[in-house]
C-alpha cells in the first residue's frame, strides 16, 4: 500500500515514527532505505522530534552503566552499550542536542553517540592542561558544553579548564572549541570569570552554551550567568530577574525546562525558586515556575535540578542530589518519589531526543532553526494534540 503513496506523504508519516521503527523498515525495501537515509527525512525527523513527547528518552547514569526510558513516560528502562571504555567506574555525560549524547570517561576519552542508531565518533585526544608552579597553582575545575550552531549547522564542544592561585587567590582558565565539520580543537581567549558550579556542564538554549560565574573570586560575589555564542565563539552576560535573595543570601545553577532556559535559586538550602526565562535574552521574560520547600519526602535541598514536563504539563521531573526522582505537581504543590524499576539510585539523568542525527558531518545540510531541546510544557487547549503524542504502529 506505501507503494502507492507519494513520497512527500511517505515522508510525512514516517517523519513522525520513533528512530526505532524507522530502523526495522529500513530492510523493507531499497526505495525506503533511500528515504530513511536522506538528508531530507533526517532533518524532517528531527524538526518534528523536537516538538514531539514521544520522541524523548531519559538517559540515566549509575556508576559507568547507561540506561534509556522512556520520557515522560518512564517505563522499565533498557541497558545501553556505550562507545568508551570504563575506568574506575566513571562515565560522565557532558550534554545532549538533536539526540547526540556527549560522553566521557576519567582518560578524558570523549565521544558524539547517538544511542539510537548506535553509531558514535570519538574526537581528537586532548591532553589534560597543566601550570609551571604547581606548589600555588591548582587545577580546580573543568566543564564543558555541548550544543549546535544553527547558523553554521555545525556541533561544537567547548571545554573550559579552571585554575586557582592559592598564593593571591586569583585565577585564570584555558578555553577549548572543537568543530565536528573541522574534527579539530583550537584555543579561545581565557575566561574573565570564576567558575561557580564545577559540577554543571554548560546548558544549550538560544544558540549558546551558558554556566554560573562569578567576577571575582571572593565570599559574597553575586552569581552571573554568562553564555557563550557558538557562532561568534564569544561570551557574554545574561540578564537575572529580581530574586528576592537578601544580601546575596543564595545560590543559582542552571537547567532545560520545557525548551527555555531554566534557574534555580537556593536560599540557604530551606527553600528553591525555579525560574524559566520565556523569551531569550530579555529580563523582563523571567518567570517565577514554582518554589520547592523542605517536605517530609525530600529533606535536603542542597542539589535540584529540573528535567521535563509531564505530558499533561501539571507536573516536572526532578533530579535529586544526584540520587533520585521526583514528581513535583504544580497544582498540589507536592512531590512524589520516582521509583525507575530495577534502578534504586542514580548518579544522574539527562533529556536525549530520539534522532536519525549522525555523529559525523553531512555536507550541505539543510536544516531549519529548531528550538532548544526540551519538553515544552503542553497546552491544555491545543487542538494540534497530534504533535505532541502522535503515535503509529505499523
Amino acid at each position: 500500500m506505501s507503494d502507492h503513496l507519494p513520497r512527500e506523504v511517505l515522508t510525512e508519516i514516517l517523519s513522525r515514527l520513533p528512530v526505532r521503527s524507522l530502523l526495522r523498515f529500513r530492510s523493507t525495501s531499497k526505495s525506503w532505505k533511500s528515504l530513511i537515509d536522506s538528508q531530507h527525512l533526517n532533518w524532517l525527523h528531527l524538526t518534528r522530534s523536537l516538538t514531539l513527547t514521544s520522541n524523548t528518552s531519559l538517559i540515566l547514569r549509575v556508576d559507568s552503566d547507561l540506561y534509556q526510558t522512556n520520557f515522560p513516560t518512564l517505563d522499565p528502562p533498557v541497558s545501553l552499550n556505550h562507545p568508551l571504555m570504563c575506568y574506575s567506574n566513571s562515565i560522565t555525560l557532558l550534554g545532549s542536542c538533536n539526540g547526540l549524547l556527549c560522553i566521557s570517561n576519567v582518560a578524558d576519552d570523549i565521544a558524539f553517540w547517538n544511542p539510537s542508531l548506535r553509531q558514535h565518533r570519538i574526537l581528537p585526544y586532548l591532553p589534560v592542561p597543566r601550570r609551571r608552579h604547581p606548589d600555588t597553582t591548582l587545577f580546580a575545575a573543568r566543564v564543558c558544553g555541548f550544543g549546535f550552531d544553527h547558523k553554521t549547522r555545525d556541533y561544537k564542544l567547548v571545554r573550559i579548564s579552571y585554575f586557582v592561585d592559592l598564593h593571591d587567590r586569583s585565577f585564570d582558565s584555558q578555553v577549548k572549541l572543537y568543530t565536528l565539520r573541522a574534527n579539530a580543537w583550537k584555543t579561545l581567549p581565557s575566561l574573565p570569570y570564576a567558575l561557580c558550579c564545577a559540577r554543571t556542564m554548560g546548558v544549550f538554549v538560544g544558540n549558546s552554551l551558558h554556566w554560573v560565574v562569578t567576577r571575582k573570586l571572593e565570599p559574597d560575589q553575586p552569581d552571573l550567568i554568562i553564555a557563550f555564542d557558538l557562532t561568534h565563539d564569544i561570551f557574554r552576560e545574561l540578564p537575572l530577574p529580581d530574586t528576592g535573595g537578601v544580601d546575596g543570601g543564595f545560590e543559582i545553577d542552571l537547567a532545560l525546562l520545557g525548551g527555555s532556559l531554566c534557574m534555580t535559586v537556593n536560599f540557604h538550602k530551606t527553600r528553591i525558586d525555579v525560574w524559566v526565562m520565556r523569551e531569550y535574552n530579555r529580563r523582563d521574560s523571567w518567570c517565577k515556575v514554582f518554589t520547592l520547600e523542605e517536605s517530609r519526602e525530600m529533606r535536603s535541598l542542597k542539589c535540584v535540578r529540573p528535567l521535563g514536563y509531564s505530558s499533561d504539563g501539571n507536573k516536572v521531573l526532578l533530579e535529586h542530589d544526584r540520587k533520585r526522582l521526583f514528581w513535583y505537581d504544580l497544582e498540589k504543590k507536592e512531590v512524589a518519589l520516582v521509583k525507575i524499576q530495577g534502578l534504586p539510585n542514580l548518579n544522574e539523568a539527562m533529556i536525549c531526543l530520539g534522532t536519525l542525527v549522525p555523529p559525523y558531518f553531512l555536507p550541505r545540510q539543510i536544516c531549519r532553526k529548531p528550538r532548544a531541546l526540551g519538553c515544552e510544557r503542553p497546552r491544555k487547549t491545543r487542538d494540534d494534540f497530534l504533535s505532541q503524542g502522535f503515535k503509529l504502529t505499523l
